[in-house]
């Protein structure tokens, strides 16, 4: 048994193993669209639970007053033993959250967790690895140093895992975004309740995107069940952090609060939308020249040079 983990300590095994997790993560990274569900059900079905949540909530707010579910396990009680919650500024992590569309204690709870774990056990792994196969290669001041750095990229791993989180639904959300106000100002203009018309937009916008789909669906359960309609508009442009999403939401304040007319608003924020789409189309565009330049240089100009002076040399060197 301890050669066996010696042998795993070795250099020459660690480089195999790494190359077959690298190779079994681009047969899954291959394979994971064809693996997957029905987004748009499983977004849908989780804001509808969010809505029966609402509901519940607010069942429980008018008969006995607000009442919060605290998680039960071991991770729940890690974070309240060491209070991270303060430490870790959990409010500013809960917004973070539910931009990445985790809106659950269970989820902050984690989270939490993760940057208090993640950290000690990549420091520890590093240690031990530095310490065994490494051990007669570097000083001690270096394995010191890199178990540090080990301790420092484990504390910012999760923040960064979850920033891209957010990043990839408000990409999703802006590519849909000037389809959905189009839909939404046809609705309005039409006769339709804000309510109605969130409603049929969500329905539409779904296939394009799910992440946009479900915070349309949660706004008009906010709409539902909320006291102040207003707070539900604005909560929409906290959830998703998005200037394009807030300057609309700000309409729907207005109209909501000083009845101004809503397809005026709708139309003008629609073609600057659609403006801006353009603009980051076209700069996309012009990006795309100097990031070619490097892959042809690389690739396409040594294979020109075979062709070209291939036959040269076969010539003069045949």
């Amino acid at each position: 048994m301890v050669d066996f983990m010696f042998s795993l300590l070795d250099a020459q095994t660690f480089v195999t193993l790494l190359v077959g997790v690298a190779a079994f993560a681009t047969v899954l990274t291959l394979t994971a669209p064809y693996m997957q569900g029905d987004r748009l059900k499983s977004r849908v079905k989780s804001a509808t639970s969010e809505r029966s949540k609402m509901r519940a909530n607010r069942t429980k707010e008018l008969n006995q007053g607000r009442l919060r579910e605290k998680p039960k396990g071991t991770i729940a009680q890690i974070v309240e033993t060491l209070n991270l919650r303060k430490l870790m500024e959990a409010e500013e992590s809960r917004s973070k959250l539910r931009a990445a569309g985790l809106r659950t204690e269970k989820h902050l709870v984690s989270f939490l967790a993760a940057r208090a774990i993640v950290p000690v056990v990549l420091a520890f792994v590093v240690f031990l690895y530095s310490s065994t196969v490494f051990a007669d290669r570097i000083s001690p001041t270096m394995r010191l140093f890199a178990t540090f750095a080990g301790l420092a990229a484990g504390f910012y791993a999760p923040n960064i895992f979850l920033q891209n989180m957010v990043k990839k639904r408000q990409e999703s959300i802006q590519g849909a975004w000037s389809d959905a106000l189009d839909l939404l100002l046809i609705c309005v203009e039409s006769g339709m309740s804000i309510e109605a018309a969130i409603t049929k937009v969500a329905a539409e916008i779904g296939l394009q995107s799910p992440a946009l789909a479900e915070e349309l669906i949660l706004t008009n359960a906010e709409l539902s069940y909320l006291g102040d309609r207003i707070k539900a508009f604005d909560n929409l442009g906290k959830r998703t952090n998005m200037d394009t999403v807030k300057s609309v939401t700000t309409s729907l304040i207005q109209s909501e609060r000083y009845g101004t007319p809503l397809g005026t608003a709708l139309r003008t924020l629609a073609q600057e939308n659609r403006d801006l789409r353009m603009q980051m189309a076209e700069k996309k565009a012009a990006a795309l020249p100097p990031k070619l330049t490097v892959p042809m240089i690389l690739f396409f100009l040594p294979v020109i040079f075979v062709v070209l002076l291939g036959p040269a040399m076969l010539t003069a060197f045949g």
